[in-house]
């Protein structure tokens, strides 16, 4: 048989989660975002749950042509823009729409030879200081797009650095509405934090917002909601088994370093599961973790193939025991990546994008 650890994707999950969005705006679009392969499930593992949304959101070339390849004819968004001239007649041919962030950009629409006019999204630097024109050249940035016979329509967006805290909005909401209030186009603004937290608020509605995150099951805001909170189900299930058992005694070490000692006699399982599939290796002892449903922990250091876990609060587990690292156990407990991220001192959304190519990926329902 294969190694036995599996990524399991849940089309249910992701399709609830979707409709969690929807009922906290029901008047905006969504674009599903897509970007790093959907946030490492796979676009094509994603794509038939989220389908009901009104756009997919991406990054590059190569995931907007998987869309389109999957049968998508709706709206497609370039969340980054093209990145050199030539991108242009991709979008042109496959219809996508693209955000534009600064001069190169518009002086390459100027030079494109197209029949067809593009539909781009005018990004806004209101505070984030990544992409986008600041406040003070957005206008100008948008009278020549405005002026390009290129360019069908414009659509504005900005992005939120502190959606996730209270009164993180303020400030940029501020400087977004001052500047384009009087000018014509839709606007996308809310990531998922700011979609969940305020979404309902008049000063946060907007034509599209861009759920991320939520998608997959993680809380935008965690700690303060976690998945339960927020309603939300794991549209990821990363699991194992135990592949061996030892017996420890007092003042036994585990693992690389020794990092972690037993003060007595304790039963412990060996997994496969290591860093090589993605699971952080800075997960020390204590990191949370189901076996057969039952809630341990992690002992020791993660290694390359291989993490040991605590099987004392599971006196009947033992070879081929189940071993849910994050999401849903086979008995329907649910172990948030949210925690496990917590505990690695990042976000889930690093957890999902870093299962490794070698950890198989099933879409239950469908089967190894």
């Amino acid at each position: 048989m294969p190694r036995p650890i599996t990524a399991t994707i849940h089309p249910a999950a992701l399709r609830h989660n979707l409709e969690r969005v929807r009922h906290a705006v029901p008047d905006a679009k969504l674009w599903a975002v897509v970007k790093a392969n959907a946030y490492g499930h796979g676009i094509e593992n994603v794509f038939e749950a989220l389908r009901a949304a009104d756009g997919f959101a991406m990054l590059d070339l190569a995931e907007a042509q998987q869309v389109r390849s999957l049968g998508w004819r709706g709206p497609i968004l370039l969340l980054e823009g093209v990145f050199e001239p030539r991108d242009l007649e991709v979008c042109s041919r496959l219809g996508l729409w693209h955000a534009v962030h600064c001069d190169e950009q518009i002086d390459w629409l100027a030079a494109h030879k197209t029949q067809v006019g593009h539909r781009v999204f005018l990004k806004m630097n209101s505070g984030m200081n990544r992409l986008g024109f600041t406040p003070e050249r957005y206008r100008s940035a948008y009278a020549r797009l405005n002026a390009l016979p290129q360019v069908d329509e414009i659509s504005f967006m900005t992005h939120f650095s502190d959606a996730d805290v209270d009164h993180g909005l303020d400030r940029q909401l501020a400087v977004f509405h001052a500047t384009t209030q009087d000018l014509p186009g839709e606007r996308s603004i809310s990531n998922s934090a700011a979609t969940l937290l305020r979404g309902d608020a008049a000063e946060v509605r907007c034509d599209w917002v861009r759920p991320g995150i939520v998608l997959y099951g993680s809380s935008p805001d965690f700690p303060r909601h976690d998945m339960a909170g927020w309603q939300l189900q794991p549209s990821m299930t990363l699991s194992s088994r135990v592949i061996g058992v030892q017996m420890l005694g007092a003042g036994d070490t585990v693992g690389y370093g020794s990092r972690f000692r037993a003060e007595g006699p304790l039963r412990m399982g060996v997994v496969a599961c290591g860093y090589a599939d993605g699971y952080p290796r800075h997960c020390d002892t204590g990191t949370p973790v189901l076996v057969d449903g039952v809630r341990t922990r992690t002992l020791g250091r993660v290694s390359m193939d291989m993490m040991a876990v605590d099987l004392t609060p599971v006196p009947q587990a033992g070879m081929g025991s189940e071993v849910t690292l994050w999401g849903r156990a086979a008995g329907g407990a649910v172990l948030p990546i949210d925690e496990v991220a917590a505990a690695a001192g990042t976000l889930g959304y690093e957890l999902m994008c870093a299962v490794a190519p070698r950890v198989a990926k099933v879409v239950e329902g469908e089967g190894r």
